[in-house]
């Protein structure tokens, strides 16, 4: 079994690319930050502010989170037994998941369900900490990144094919207010870690974008073993 741990900003494509490589690869893909959408979703369905700490806190007793995968390895997220994964893919649920992602207890609750499952399968898991320290012993770790304005053009022309209305200018301001907040918070912030891969993707196509994270995949696989 092995490990890749794709870290990055908001809106980078790391799930997307995460997505591909899994498939090409064979292996599981752990979307962790529907881990934290799922968790916001959840507070704000309770009308709770997802920057309280206290309040967040004493919601995860009420919380079941679990990852569930299809014979293709197609993941869903489930939210005490409910398919939520269509529902917390929104500007205001990518907040949210930034907002909880910052609360220790929420992190802990969380940390072993990820683990969990690296332990069990050949994974590439991505997020914001999982080199650092979800998978720290990854074979393969990457900080995945974009300009801002190349993540708000994607995320936003991502939505209006989903038939939402949203404003590019709107978008780009959730990107850098999310990058100022994953950056700065004082639990895990965003950064690569000495060991990781910086692959710009500013400018590239889809397709050009994964064939890249696909070679530094492959290139280092072969060279650790």
């Amino acid at each position: 079994m092995f490990a890749i741990a794709i870290d990055g900003p908001a809106g980078a494509g790391k799930s997307t690319i995460a997505k591909a490589v899994a498939k090409e690869l064979s292996i599981i893909y752990v979307d962790t930050g529907a881990l934290y959408r799922a968790v916001g979703y959840y507070a704000l369905s309770k009308d709770k502010d997802t920057t309280n700490v206290e309040d967040i806190t004493a919601l995860l007793s009420e919380i079941k989170v679990e990852l569930s995968y299809d014979e293709n390895n197609v993941q869903s997220v489930l939210l005490n037994g409910e398919n939520v994964s269509d529902k917390i893919r929104t500007p205001e649920m990518s907040m949210a998941a930034s907002n909880v992602s910052a609360i220790p207890s929420v992190r802990k609750f969380l940390f072993d369900t990820q683990q969990n499952i690296a332990k069990t399968n050949s994974v590439i898991m991505d997020g914001r900490d999982i080199a650092s320290v979800v998978l720290p012993n990854a074979e393969v770790k990457i900080f995945l990144t974009a300009s801002p304005e190349d993540r708000a053009r994607r995320r936003y022309t991502e939505l209006i094919e989903k038939g939402m209305k949203v404003e590019y200018d709107d978008i780009l301001e959730d990107v850098k207010k999310r990058d100022y907040n994953d950056s700065h918070r004082e639990i895990a912030p965003l950064k690569p870690t000495d060991e990781s891969i910086i692959v710009d993707t500013t400018g590239f196509e889809l397709e050009d974008a994964i064939d890249t994270v696909m070679n530094v995949i492959i290139n280092n696989l072969s060279i650790g073993g």
